[in-house]
């Protein structure tokens, strides 16, 4: 097995993977969107997603046993079978779809809602109830964007900060439904050969990083007050959402 020794991959992937890990934990979950562009500095995205994915699945292991019991069903229930398709629709079409179209879509989405939030100055007094259309826009959205470059979280939140969970429930309901949306992404990474020797030796290399980080959001998303966890985690979204942008934008041009 040979990994990868460019030490200016790590340099960018090790951040990468701290950043993820606080996202997985719990704290802002749109953060975990920059490990690929991250990444994508110094490997092609396709490699980046492959590398990432062995570690978000430890990262979901470590989240599902911080958060186990703390999730709300009936949100699941709603947006998993959407995402399923979502998923599904991804490996059909992944040949003709680039990672620039993937992330100036979900870029411009995401910095919709986010303004969309804050031109408004506050939440709605009342949470929003569930919508069974609005999960499978969101979910099979999530579902895609997950598949093609791990970049779920966006379309998932869309649907879930207006429910309004308390902090606690809103994390570990998202670590259970990436936990699973990461599972269903095995089978078919593992046929498009996206696990190979240096992929997988490159993952052991920053695995340890993983529970570390993922442990240490949970710790801090059990000690923060709902005000300020839901501005962190607009804040964050908003970050990413202009990253996505300019490389979306980028990529075409470059293309």
């Amino acid at each position: 097995m040979h990994p990868i020794t460019d030490p200016y991959f790590y340099l960018v992937a090790i951040p990468a993977i701290i950043l993820t890990g606080f996202s997985k934990g719990g704290l802002g979950g749109g953060i975990a969107l920059i490990a690929v562009p991250l990444m994508s500095l110094t490997i092609s995205p396709v490699q980046a997603a492959g590398i990432l994915l062995p570690i978000l699945v430890i990262m979901d292991i470590v989240g599902l046993l911080s958060y186990r019991g703390n999730w709300d069903s009936h949100t699941l229930k709603l947006i998993l079978p959407a995402s399923t398709l979502g998923i599904i629709f991804a490996w059909m079409t992944a040949a003709y779809v680039t990672d620039a179209h993937i992330r100036l879509i979900i870029g411009s989405l995401s910095l919709y809602f986010i303004l969309n939030h804050w031109l408004k100055r506050k939440l709605p007094k009342e949470p929003k109830g569930h919508n069974p259309k609005k999960a499978l826009l969101w979910g099979g959205l999530s579902g895609f964007t997950s598949f093609i470059s791990h970049a779920g979280g966006p379309p998932y939140q869309m649907y879930t900060l207006p429910l309004q969970l308390p902090p606690v429930i809103f994390a570990g309901t998202s670590v259970l439904y990436f936990s699973i949306v990461n599972a269903l992404k095995l089978i078919p990474y593992f046929i498009m050969g996206q696990f190979d020797s240096t992929n997988l030796s490159t993952s052991i290399i920053l695995l340890p990083f993983a529970p570390l980080a993922t442990y240490a959001g949970y710790r801090i998303v059990k000690r923060i007050n709902q005000k300020l966890f839901y501005k962190i985690t607009y804040t964050c979204l908003f970050v990413v959402s202009i990253k996505l942008i300019h490389d979306g934008i980028e990529g075409l041009f470059a293309g």
